[in-house]
């Protein structure tokens, strides 16, 4: 395979791993009730995050897994044990309010904090998936730093491109009503838990596999 197309192959991937189409849903779930400037806020330290997080490991992510001698299951296992959690509170209609008032400022200000990273960041967009997968075209075929620099130009398209999908999706924020809004948020908190247990589910097989 050529180097261009094995750029071309790592950013397809990578973007299809990532699912930030996929993941829109989420985004604008935990951040309802937020206004514009908070959930810009969101909006740009989950992407920075999310595309640190891959362009660390795409670079040194052997070496970390290695230093502290725990493997990708494990790591899929507690993510999706956390995950859960998560998902048990949208169950329970405890993902933030509808209205956001002034008395509720302060709060709202460490939740869209906390939310940037887990679990928008950590595991949804930056899971296991797609950690797994920058670190494989890092160390791949490549001739030279072929691999290392095919997996970081993934990343930075990725990134740019879930901006851009998350930030033309908050108009979903503006045609939902409260009857919405708690509908919504118990569905994904359905399909989140689904996706948790799928998370424990692979890291139980490669431990066993």
């Amino acid at each position: 395979m050529s180097d261009l197309g094995y750029y071309l192959v790592a950013i397809v991937t990578v973007f299809a791993v990532v699912d930030p189409i996929g993941t829109l849903p989420f985004f604008t779930a935990f951040t309802l009730g937020f206004d514009a400037q908070d959930r810009r806020v969101v909006l740009e330290r989950t992407v920075l995050i999310f595309s640190s997080i891959l362009l660390v490991f795409a670079l040194v992510g052997r070496f970390v897994f290695a230093a502290f001698g725990f493997t990708l299951a494990a790591f899929e296992i507690a993510g999706g044990i956390l995950l859960f959690i998560v998902a048990y509170d949208m169950l329970r209609g405890e993902v933030g309010p509808t209205k956001l008032t002034a008395a509720d400022r302060e709060e709202a200000i460490q939740r869209r904090d906390e939310v940037s990273v887990f679990p928008l960041s950590i595991p949804l967009l930056a899971g296991p998936g797609a950690i797994s997968t920058v670190m494989i075209y890092a160390g791949g075929t490549g001739s030279g730093t072929t691999g290392v620099l095919a997996a970081l130009l993934a990343v930075i398209v990725t990134g740019s491109a879930t901006f851009i999908i998350f930030r033309l999706g908050q108009r979903i924020l503006d045609s939902l009503g409260r009857v919405g809004v708690m509908a919504l948020t118990r569905v994904l908190g359905l399909l989140l838990a689904a996706v948790a247990v799928q998370f424990v589910i692979t890291g139980i097989y490669g431990v066993i596999g």
